[in-house]
């Protein structure tokens, strides 16, 4: 097949009259994105899905840090590290209250990246 060949077939691909760009649908925002994917990051690690399992399973929707290190057998440093990325991934808020910190779920970040797992 010839260059001349292959120009013209590659542009008969597309005899409908779409050139394709009708066909996809707007990218999320820049920032949008950048949210999303630091959310995704922030639980792609088993034990930051095993504290957010945890708190938002608990009975008040909030858990303290003392009580999540005994289950995951961790220690209160590493536990805290996993809590704060969470909480600056905005999945989860941090209260503190005497010299221990409280962590509860942010519902509708949580639900949106719900949103993205098929059922």
């Amino acid at each position: 097949m010839h260059q001349d060949e292959i120009a013209l077939n590659h542009h008969n691909d597309h005899e409908d009259g779409h050139n394709g760009a009708d066909r996809v649908a707007e990218p999320l925002s820049r920032p949008q994105a950048e949210q999303l994917a630091g959310a995704l990051k922030a639980v792609a690690d088993p034990t930051r899905l095993q504290l957010l399992s945890m708190i938002s399973a608990s009975e008040s929707g909030e858990a303290c840090v003392c009580d999540l290190t005994a289950p995951l057998g961790l220690t209160q440093p590493t536990v805290s590290h996993h809590l704060k990325i969470l909480v600056d991934a905005g999945l989860l808020t941090r209260e503190k209250r005497g010299k221990w910190a409280w962590y509860a779920i942010v519902a509708q970040r949580l639900q949106a990246l719900r949103g993205l797992i098929p059922q």
